[in-house]
């Protein structure tokens, strides 16, 4: 089941004993700052949680799905996540 914003929004300001006004900001801050920081290629690392970074994707050869014709899908830089320690242990905990 999937974490919407409005549930984690709550949740952090439950945790934090904010308003949800200040978590919601919060959250709009660091998701704006990651991907600022993902446009300028820079990485976000919060130590035992992951890294946040643009990972650039070389040339490649594909399949049109309509015509079944090879092409040459470009080079492009996507945004990745490399989990941390901590969260990995959590997930394994947890499954």
């Amino acid at each position: 089941m999937a974490t919407g914003k409005k549930e984690l929004v709550g949740i952090i300001a439950e945790k934090t004993g904010s308003t949800q006004k200040q978590a919601t900001e919060f959250i709009d801050a660091f998701t704006e700052t990651v991907g600022e920081k993902h446009a300028t290629g820079d990485k976000v690392q919060l130590v035992g949680f992951g890294t946040f970074m643009a990972r650039k994707r070389e040339a490649r050869q594909g399949r049109s799905p309509a015509t079944g014709e090879v092409i040459t899908i470009p080079s492009s830089v996507v945004p990745a996540f490399k989990p941390g320690k901590g969260l990995k242990e959590k997930v394994k905990v947890n499954s």
